[in-house]
């Protein structure tokens, strides 16, 4: 009787084990232990964030391998530290900020542009289109559909935080250097220049966003998702024969938002 007993009890104290690990892996766990350390930074693992915003311009599957390894570790496919979102948010808040003394406007304007900028471009354009990834991607591209085979609305978030770091050096960065002496010089040179580094940010984008759904093993025809690119070389074209500037069109944006 004794053996039989202590398999049950074992097996109970299994069962709350499991119960509990259940719990900390739902949802709504998931999403406060990662808005919790937000505010946390000593938790924070930057150098680890650094890591992966160089893989993300060099090597961008390494970075996905790293995903797999969470998987196996920790049960999830998305991000729990924020670390990465921290290292963005300051990236662009810089970016922003050498913006505003492109474009010559004032301390004031170039404060309310970077609210602009991190929570309406970055933050409030990445909620939708990793909302829209994330239905599409669990609507068409799941391959048996089971709890096992759910694509993480965190992790459709992750990916578009990675795929839009890359075309936040090449636009908000790299540009600034060129923006007001080859750029909108008003010259052939300058928006054949200019629109090339849109073609290579957008296309960064969308190849990234690419390797971030087929590197779950459960979606499929994920190759889809590399189509855009045929309706970007045909806007790039266009754009050179028409004669449109995207920089300029961009900067004018910004400068119709603090007027």
């Amino acid at each position: 009787m004794l053996p039989i007993a202590s398999i049950n009890s074992k097996n109970q104290s299994n069962g709350n084990l499991n119960t509990r690990d259940a719990a900390r892996h739902t949802a709504g766990a998931k999403r406060y232990k990662y808005l919790r350390r937000l505010f946390r930074f000593r938790q924070m693992d930057f150098e680890f964030a650094m890591w992966q915003m160089l893989y993300l311009l060099t090597s961008p599957q390494k970075v996905y391998r790293n995903f797999h390894y969470r998987k196996q570790t920790k049960d999830q496919w998305a991000r729990d530290d924020p670390g990465f979102l921290v290292l963005l948010s300051i990236w662009l808040c810089v970016s922003t900020i050498g913006f505003g003394f492109v474009l010559n406007i004032g301390f004031f304007q170039t404060i309310e542009l970077l609210l602009w900028v991190v929570f309406i471009d970055c933050v409030g354009v990445g909620l939708l289109i990793a909302t829209l990834m994330w239905f599409i991607s669990n609507k068409y591209l799941v391959e048996r559909q089971s709890k096992d085979c759910d694509v993480e609305w965190g992790y459709a978030f992750d990916v578009h935080l990675n795929a839009f770091y890359p075309l936040l050096v090449i636009l908000h960065f790299i540009q600034l250097f060129f923006i007001n002496h080859v750029i909108l010089a008003d010259s052939f040179i300058g928006y054949v220049f200019g629109n090339t580094l849109w073609l290579i940010a957008i296309g960064y984008y969308i190849y990234i966003t690419f390797l971030g759904y087929s590197a779950l093993p459960f979606l499929k025809n994920t190759v889809v998702l590399l189509y855009p690119f045929a309706v970007l070389i045909l806007l790039y074209v266009l754009s050179l024969a028409l004669g449109w500037n995207f920089t300029e069109g961009l900067c004018n944006f910004y400068k119709f938002r603090v007027r």
